[in-house]
């Protein structure tokens, strides 16, 4: 497992901000689109503070699970966190469920910095708070020069870091990232594994869709999609 250095987590972190996450649980989840069956019948418990990967080959389904966590597509089965059971996607974001989405669903025509920034307003977060945790947001991901640069200015991999940063300026309790690291060089790769740590450290449920298997060995436990189907891997303790 490579070192981390958490120094990159610091601008987003903040003693103020670390919450516990009640634990996640799915039961019987299954995603199907028409005939196809993508998720067959998933169990799984996450814990505050812990960050697991989902792997497997391009279309084993990682994707469809970390959606169906996230309330953005229809599943059969139960997802909860703590008492509260995930219904759609609007819900899982007021229950503290964000989303950094593979292919980064950036708004194109709005800056980098209006791209993080926008979705905190959202949610009621005051202008300045939100302006902060933005700069500092495309800080820990080595953008901070780059807030002004229109999201279709931006090369893939600058996109996705900007994807990170606007899901890491959330500060959710549950962060769910589809492939966060597939358009990153090494250095770039390794500064947003270490972000995704420290949201784990600070007591959010990281889940990481990879597959990418070094990336996958830095999670605490691992659980493998094969056509939909789950195998648990490694788990984060005993």
């Amino acid at each position: 497992m490579a070192e981390r250095d958490t120094r990159l987590a610091d601008p987003v972190r903040g003693t103020d901000e670390d919450v516990e996450s009640p634990p996640l649980r799915l039961t019987g989840v299954g995603v199907r689109y028409g005939s196809t069956t993508a998720v067959v019948s998933a169990d799984l418990e996450a814990y505050a503070g812990e960050f697991i990967a989902v792997t497997g080959h391009s279309g084993a389904g990682k994707s469809s699970l970390l959606w169906a966590i996230g309330g953005a597509v229809e599943a059969d089965g139960v997802v909860e966190l703590g008492d509260d059971r995930v219904t759609d996607r609007a819900q899982a974001a007021r229950l503290g469920i964000e989303v950094i989405p593979q292919g980064s669903a950036l708004a194109v025509l709005l800056s980098a910095h209006e791209n993080v920034a926008l979705p905190l307003l959202a949610r009621g977060i005051p202008a300045e708070q939100a302006r902060r945790r933005a700069d500092a947001a495309l800080a820990s991901v080595g953008l901070a020069e780059s807030g002004s640069h229109l999201a279709e200015e931006l090369s893939g991999g600058q996109q996705q870091r900007v994807a990170v940063a606007r899901g890491l300026a959330l500060r959710g309790r549950v962060l769910l990232a589809d492939e966060p690291t597939s358009e990153l060089d090494h250095d770039n790769r390794e500064r947003v594994l270490a972000l995704l740590r420290a949201e784990a450290d600070r007591g959010a449920i990281v889940v990481m869709a990879t597959h990418d298997p070094e990336a996958a060995a830095q999670a605490d436990g691992e659980i493998r999609l094969d056509d939909g189907q789950v195998e648990t891997v490694r788990v984060p303790r005993s």
